[in-house]
């Protein structure tokens, strides 16, 4: 009996209406495009501006693509992963929000956290539910409102992150098709570079947390983009080199939307020409766990079944870990 693999059978995305542009910035802190882009890449990014919307608001119609396109009744949903740092509560888990907005009244789910790795983290789990042979149908959601942490009087970090939400569903792969292999790490040292001062349990909020600023995203760059560089290019080159593969055998990069410098340099490090690798931070920014199913969103249509795909992420934490995957079917 041949083993069963977990492969992404469908896609979906959902980025909001309203754009935060470089120009709209330069009215908001000290900064300007030309600063920006040379140093991230990004040219804008979207905002849920809309009063009471979190991240399941964005997360429900980027998996009611995913129903459409797969004529699917949300019933025979099995499972729900929500990979976010943006719940819209701090408990219930926003995946139990997103099932009961969908109508998922089967599925179970849960919330996972590990910065923009999520997605990398959440696919991973997610497949070990379909090679188990337990669940048949799987979404595993990436989604965070970064713009309800970043605090736009910090220009350090608010030209960097953007809202958003990407989705896909794993189902059991055909002929070996689908997830092959995975190296995931973290390393909790990280969490002195990139983290939320207040909010947790160690500082929880009051009036004076909220006066200082500290429910806002915290971020050293420097120290952030050296680990970043590193990690996300080391464990990317040892996951060819792991599976007997060269850049030449691989269809496309996938890579956290971070910075454009750390996406050059994990390509470089693998051997890829730029034509291989997948960029959509000019119009999103970083958002975080939503970064790689809207790269595969944008890129759909260009996607063959039996292309080798690898996924790479770091995030805080620190988290990081790329993933190697056989597309499961035709984009167009």
């Amino acid at each position: 009996m041949s083993k069963i693999t977990a492969a992404i059978t469908a896609v979906g995305g959902y980025v909001p209406e309203t754009k935060l542009t470089n120009f709209d910035l330069e009215k908001m802190v000290d900064t300007n495009d030309e600063w920006i882009r040379s140093r991230t890449g990004i040219s804008e990014r979207r905002i849920l501006k809309e009063p009471g919307k979190g991240s399941s608001d964005m997360a429900v119609p980027a998996i009611e693509e995913i129903l459409r396109k797969k004529n699917l009744d949300p019933k025979e949903i099995d499972c729900i992963i929500c990979a976010t740092v943006t719940p819209d509560m701090v408990f219930p888990a926003t995946a139990n929000i997103i099932a009961d907005k969908i109508g998922a009244t089967n599925a179970w789910g849960y919330d996972l956290s590990a910065a923009c790795s999520g997605f990398l983290f959440a696919l991973s789990s997610g497949a070990m539910y379909i090679e188990s042979g337990r669940f048949k149908k799987v979404i595993v959601v990436g989604v965070d409102k970064m713009s309800a942490i970043v605090d736009y009087t910090d220009r350090t970090t608010c030209i960097i992150f953007g809202d958003g939400a990407g989705a896909v569903l794993l189902e059991a792969g055909e002929e070996g098709l689908g997830i092959q292999d995975s190296i995931l790490k973290s390393d909790g040292s990280g969490r002195h570079y990139l983290h939320m001062k207040a909010g947790g349990s160690v500082k929880p909020a009051t009036a004076e947390t909220v006066a200082a600023r500290e429910h806002f995203a915290y971020q050293e760059g420097q120290a952030v983009f050296k680990f970043a560089v590193k990690g996300m290019a080391d464990v990317s080159a040892e996951l060819l080199e792991r599976n007997n593969l060269t850049g030449e055998d691989i269809a496309w990069l996938v890579p956290h939307q971070a910075n454009l410098r750390i996406i050059d340099a994990t390509a470089n490090r693998m051997g890829l020409d730029k034509e291989k690798v997948m960029i959509n931070i000019q119009k999103y920014g970083n958002t975080t766990a939503a970064t790689l199913p809207l790269c595969l969103w944008d890129w759909e249509n260009q996607l063959k079944k039996g292309d080798k795909i690898v996924l790479a992420a770091f995030g805080g934490g620190f988290t990081w870990g790329a993933t190697l995957l056989t597309w499961a079917y035709e984009g167009k």
